[in-house]
């Protein structure tokens, strides 16, 4: 496993890490230090990795990428009774390019995939993204993306890579891995027309911040089905980051971005989870360390339920419609539901796996009365194109 590019965690946070409860997290994780260098990655099955890039975002000065006070404030918190071991792996410094940096964390989330531990990557400009999911080239699937997100990040020309384009770029370069993009907590102002008519055509799902406040539990099926979390905080309303700089008014409060963090950790298809454009504010740095903590509790509470058709902890119901019939599963485990995407034939082999999409009871409900539910159509869309 290639570490080199990685430097220990400074030695401010390891003596504040001193004075801490020896319940702490910060005493209770391996940490990668300048004295007893990279800790093994036996039995782990979490690492945090900072990144300090932002060249990319002109909004940001290059220099405000402090780690420092995120670390000392998720060190200070109490872990709950997880069973899983946690490693910080220190930061990767800006390369000498951006591209070099990419190289940097794209070649490290792919060895941690390899070794079934999941990157929890502290950045940093969002662009960083690309760079995680161009790690799972090496793997050879399709990739589903969900970006907790006011903006699409669409480019609207052919601009270089940039953390408010990056999204054109995953969605152009060869090869192209990405089954579905999933955007939580737009804002349609921040917008344009033709930017949300080209999610609606590529089949991506989209849902505005409105939609996900009112009902919180709407993008926890979006989460069961996706393979990489990007979360930008500058969808956290500006009053919850203490007013930092490039903030907005609207966005999610510190409940419900810790919330929709539990929902990718406990989801069985997250692999990895980004958490970009953090802010210089002690208010950013304590509610990026509750987001993690809340990830990592959510992981800890994995139900390890995706479904198998010849599982027996499954319930399957058959729903007849006039040409068709929808087949859903509910899990004993867990009372949660999946909808079977029939297959298709000479499917590419890195579709197989996207053809049981979790949803919920409700739609069950709907298809019953004869509505087939959205995800299902968008699924089996994309399958033929």
């Amino acid at each position: 496993m290639n570490l080199e590019f990685l430097t220990p965690v400074s030695n401010t946070v390891l003596a504040h890490k001193e004075m801490l409860p020896s319940q702490a997290i910060g005493n209770s994780i391996r940490i990668h230090t300048k004295t007893d260098g990279v800790p093994e990655l036996d039995s782990v099955q979490l690492a945090i990795i900072g990144v300090k890039e932002s060249r990319s975002d002109s909004e940001v000065d290059i220099q405000a990428v402090d780690l420092h006070a995120i670390r000392k404030e998720f060190y200070q918190l109490f872990q709950g009774n997880w069973p899983s071991n946690l490693v910080d792996l220190g930061d990767i410094e800006p390369g000498e390019s951006l591209k070099d940096t990419y190289f940097a964390l794209s070649s490290l989330v792919t060895d941690l995939l390899k070794k079934s531990i999941v990157p929890i990557v502290i950045g940093g400009s969002q662009d960083l993204t690309f760079a995680m999911y161009r790690a799972y080239d090496a793997l050879e699937q399709m990739v589903n993306l969900t970006s907790v997100d006011s903006k699409f990040d669409l480019s609207v020309n052919d601009e270089l890579i940039s953390s408010n384009a990056f999204m054109s770029k995953i969605i152009m370069e060869q090869p192209n891995n990405l089954f579905n993009c999933s955007i939580v907590g737009y804002q349609t102002y921040f917008n344009a027309q033709e930017e949300i008519d080209l999610i609606e055509k590529l089949f991506f799902d989209a849902y505005r911040l409105g939609e996900v406040t009112n009902d919180i539990t709407v993008v926890e099926p979006i989460f069961r089905d996706t393979d990489l979390v990007s979360l930008d905080l500058t969808a956290v309303k500006a009053a919850e980051l203490g007013y930092a700089s490039n903030t907005y008014p609207n966005g999610f409060d510190g409940r419900e971005i810790c919330a929709i963090s539990r929902y990718a950790g406990i989801s069985d298809k997250v692999t990895a989870f980004g958490l970009f454009n953090t802010k210089r504010t002690i208010q950013c740095a304590q509610l990026s360390a509750q987001i993690i903590w809340y990830f990592i509790e959510g992981y800890n509470f994995r139900k390890k339920d995706y479904p198998f058709i010849t599982n027996a902890n499954y319930t399957k119901y058959i729903v007849p419609l006039e040409d068709m019939e929808l087949c859903f599963f509910k899990s004993h485990i867990s009372g949660r539901w999946w909808l079977e995407v029939p297959q298709i034939e000479n499917l590419d082999n890195k579709f197989k796996r996207h053809t049981l999409l979790p949803c919920t009871h409700s739609e069950y409900v709907e298809a019953s009365k004869g509505t087939i539910p959205e995800r299902w159509w968008k699924a089996y869309k994309k399958m033929l194109v």
